[in-house]
């Protein structure tokens, strides 16, 4: 088929101000994601946050006497589900707004396929998650997530909290160990040493807290009823974090290839429909009954749980595809000296050694936050694409 000079001209010139465009995209694209990346870490802090005002939440109604790991993690994960509300609103909007204007739908068509002046390279591995896609990537979310926040409340019934919280954190050199498999992570000696670090802290921390319950008796007969099983539980925990964070981090990749809304609505209704069984098996084996609460204190302790994770949930995956799998990991360890914080707002005693621990935390953190080893290697990747 032979064109005019004049369309090619025309071609030409798409060309050289595409080409153009390309040049100039490293350097856009870097202040780009450093910004991305400044978002994300106060996205993390937040979701921090929220997180430790949970645990002394949680705490108050395991207090109360109303231990329940399956009932929390599956009434918190059935709190997605709300989001599709607004995305099923969005559509039947949409679908009642083309109606009528079938005949321009060619024009329109049109203009979404050109994208001459956007700041980023639209290619296959950067175009938007189908609605089916995101439903597969829920799915497997909502199988790992749910089995990583069940094992470790459920490993609070059957070992010391010390020992879970230790073995949970394990999930630091977890993340940068998968990550480096799958090539989201750099495997580098001061993100390894950060990981140490926070890890000491949670150490120091967590022998603090078994030292204090060694005074009672009771609680340490309790808590040592099957302590093997109880750590076995918190380090699958570990493990799952670690999977799913970083399995997202692959199969998303950036924060505008999905709709969060939409994501986050599939994993709470696939945890309704598909979940709920676990609870019944429980039940009938007598490993954790279901019964009502027992008190208003309990009934708003759940509903306030399952908002924060309704909320803190959202944000801490944005949180993850704007920064990377390992500074959202190091990053939850800042509950702890929340936690201290909120210790002493309350007036509790708190001791050195706790108080030293949570700065250890908080210096990996910063170590990890600062590090764009992760940040440097994406733009590299964008530029070899460019040329």
């Amino acid at each position: 088929m032979e064109t005019s000079p004049q369309h090619d001209s025309l071609l030409n010139r798409a060309r050289s101000r595409s080409s153009t465009r390309l040049k100039l995209l490293p350097r856009d694209d870097n202040i780009f994601r450093k910004r991305d990346y400044i978002v994300g870490i106060a996205l993390l802090l937040v979701v921090v946050v929220l997180w430790t005002s949970s645990n002394f939440i949680t705490q108050d109604m395991f207090d109360a006497g109303y231990e329940k790991p399956f009932l929390v993690t599956y009434l918190n994960t059935s709190a997605f589900a709300f989001y599709l509300i607004p995305v099923i609103i969005r559509l039947a909007w949409k679908r009642k707004a083309r109606q009528g204007v079938s005949i321009r739908e060619g024009y329109q068509e049109l203009s979404q396929e050109t994208h001459y002046d956007t700041p980023h390279i639209q290619s296959a591995l950067d175009a938007p998650l189908t609605m089916r896609e995101t439903a597969r990537i829920a799915s497997w979310f909502c199988l790992l997530w749910f089995i990583a926040n069940w094992t470790v409340n459920a490993s609070l019934n059957y070992t010391s909290v010390a020992s879970a919280t230790i073995l949970s954190s394990m999930s630091g050199f977890f993340t940068l160990g998968i990550g480096r498999v799958f090539r989201v992570e750099q495997l580098t000696g001061t993100k390894f040493i950060a990981v140490f670090i926070s890890f000491i802290g949670v150490l120091l921390v967590s022998l603090s807290d078994s030292s204090s319950m060694s005074e009672s008796p009771a609680l340490v007969d309790a808590s040592t009823m099957h302590p093997l099983f109880g750590d076995f539980l918190a380090l699958v925990s570990a493990v799952f974090y670690a999977l799913y964070v970083i399995l997202l981090k692959v199969q998303i990749k950036a924060e505008s290839r999905i709709d969060m809304q939409l994501f986050f609505g599939f994993v709470g209704l696939f945890n309704i429909l598909a979940c709920w069984p676990i609870g019944v098996f429980l039940h009938g084996i007598g490993a954790e009954t279901l019964e009502l609460p027992s008190s208003g204190k309990v009934v708003a302790a759940l509903l306030i749980n399952m908002f924060i994770t309704w909320s803190s949930d959202f944000l801490y995956v944005l949180a993850m595809l704007k920064t990377t799998p390992l500074v959202v990991t190091i990053g939850l360890s800042l509950t702890i000296p929340f936690a201290v914080l909120g210790d002493f707002a309350l007036g509790n005693l708190v001791q050195f050694q706790v108080i030293f621990g949570a700065l250890l935390v908080f210096i990996g953190f910063v170590v990890v936050g600062t590090d764009h080893s992760n940040v440097d290697q994406e733009l590299e990747e964008s530029i070899e694409v460019v040329s």
